[in-house]
């Protein structure tokens, strides 16, 4: 496992974006288009930022969610209508973000939707994912209905994830979309998260998700 800590958030956020925008730029020097899979959340939200301002061929770049709830992006919880908010701004409006959630479908159709659609998309070229103290990542939460079919290696692109006592369906990309990524960021913030990583270590995929990723990933951290 790779961890780079900070002294702070502020640093975290400008070191993750400037290495966000390197990334892209060498994926973009090698392809016609790159897929940029990010998450929702408020930890990211600096990370944003301070990305939309580089400059790079953002209209080259295709922004894809890791993960999503299942509400219309008026609702406050949409992680699209954060990105859209924080990162398609500035230079970084011309990106083409794919959005999942869909008035004339059910979560399970759309799944099989996108997930035949994500095909062009994928392998990701340049991943950020966030981590909870419970060791989820993306919607891979322990105990979800839905995880076990999410983890496995023939899993589809993406999958709906239910968790007990939530209304609100969750729609995410499975490990192998997240393992078989180029570049992979996971940011977390505060000693809970901290404590939690290291728990991780010893623990199984299905109660610590994270570990789907954790021989690959860059964890960056700052309390």
């Amino acid at each position: 496992m790779k961890l780079s800590e900070y002294a702070d958030r502020e640093m975290m956020a400008l070191d993750v974006a400037n290495r966000l925008g390197s990334e892209l730029r060498a994926a973009l020097a090698q392809n016609d288009t790159v897929t940029f899979a990010v998450p929702g959340g408020s930890t990211p939200g600096p990370v944003f930022d301070a990305l939309s301002a580089v400059h790079l061929d953002w209209e080259r770049v295709e922004v894809i969610l890791t993960d999503e709830r299942w509400v219309p992006e008026a609702n406050a919880l949409s992680n699209a209508a954060l990105v859209r908010r924080r990162l398609l701004t500035g230079p970084a409006a011309a990106a083409r973000l794919r959005t999942y959630y869909s008035e004339r479908q059910t979560i399970a159709e759309a799944a099989r939707t996108h997930a035949e659609a994500l095909r062009d998309l994928l392998p990701v070229d340049v991943m950020v994912l966030g981590m909870g103290a419970d060791m989820h990542t993306a919607s891979l939460f322990p105990g979800a209905r839905g995880l076990e079919q999410a983890l496995a290696h023939n899993a589809p692109a993406c999958l709906p994830i239910l968790i007990d006592g939530q209304e609100i369906q969750r729609f995410t990309l499975t490990a192998p979309v997240l393992r078989a990524a180029g570049e992979v960021h996971v940011l977390i913030t505060g000693q809970d998260k901290r404590d939690a990583l290291e728990r991780a270590a010893d623990m199984p995929d299905e109660d610590a998700p994270i570990r789907t990723v954790m021989d690959l990933a860059t964890f960056h951290w700052s309390a």
